[in-house]
């Protein structure tokens, strides 16, 4: 499912995978509300709830999409975290690859003192 990530001035395209966590999170679209930042992650509470799942991983690519069960939170990554070495992109712990973002997810970094996110349908 294609969907649109807009964050200030920032509009990106992405693709959310055939997961079943990836389907809930489709099943809330449109969604609008305020985000935190850790390092180059940008994360926000959404109204779904999934367990960690076979597409779990403790370490994410540029550009994934993930969603954190802890925090039911949406997550996506554009760079290191806190938690990061070496070159790679590490969560605070697990995340459940929900997707990934099809363009240059390195221009969120343009827009992370905005307030507000949007996810949408294009």
């Amino acid at each position: 499912m294609k969907i649109r990530i807009v964050v200030g001035s920032v509009t990106l395209d992405a693709e959310l995978n055939e997961t079943p966590t990836a389907k809930k999170v489709g099943d809330i679209l449109p969604f609008r509300g305020g985000f935190n930042t850790w390092g180059d992650e940008i994360y926000f509470e959404i109204p779904v709830q999934a367990e960690l799942d076979e597409s779990a991983k403790e370490e994410v690519s540029l550009g994934d999409l993930g969603y954190w069960p802890t925090g039911n939170a949406f997550c996506i990554f554009f760079g290191p975290t806190p938690m990061s070495r070496e070159g790679k992109i590490i969560p605070a712990s697990a995340v459940n690859i929900i997707g990934r973002v099809l363009g240059d997810a390195t221009q969120l970094k343009e827009v992370m003192d905005e307030k507000e996110i949007r996810l949408e349908l294009p």
